[in-house]
């Protein structure tokens, strides 16, 4: 009897794996960290070319040049859809950049 009892003892430490709570709760996944971009704003009626070219999606040298004309020549701007008036700036471009344009 004491034969088969240890056969057993022996038997079931190489059917079971040798395994203990901590190996059978999964571990807590890390936190991720979510990335927080900033927006970053221009002016459009202070900007400099430089700025709204830096800034701004679609807009170059040449574009932001023919912004700060277009500002000199009528004023500020007294919306940021008064920017399709500029030469080369349509709707495509102030989509991409909603939130980027202030007054």
């Amino acid at each position: 009897m004491k034969v088969f009892l240890l056969l057993g003892i022996l038997l079931s430490s190489f059917i079971v794996p040798n395994t203990s709570f901590a190996d059978s709760v999964p571990a807590t996944p890390a936190p991720v960290k979510q990335e927080q971009k900033q927006v970053v704003q221009v002016n459009i009626n202070t900007a400099t070319a430089e700025e709204l070219s830096k800034v701004l999606t679609g807009i170059g040298a040449n574009k932001a040049k023919r912004i700060i004309e277009y500002r000199e020549k009528f004023g500020p701007f007294v919306s940021v859809e008064q920017l399709k008036d500029v030469s080369g700036i349509g709707q495509a471009i102030l989509d991409k950049n909603a939130g980027k344009i202030t007054l």
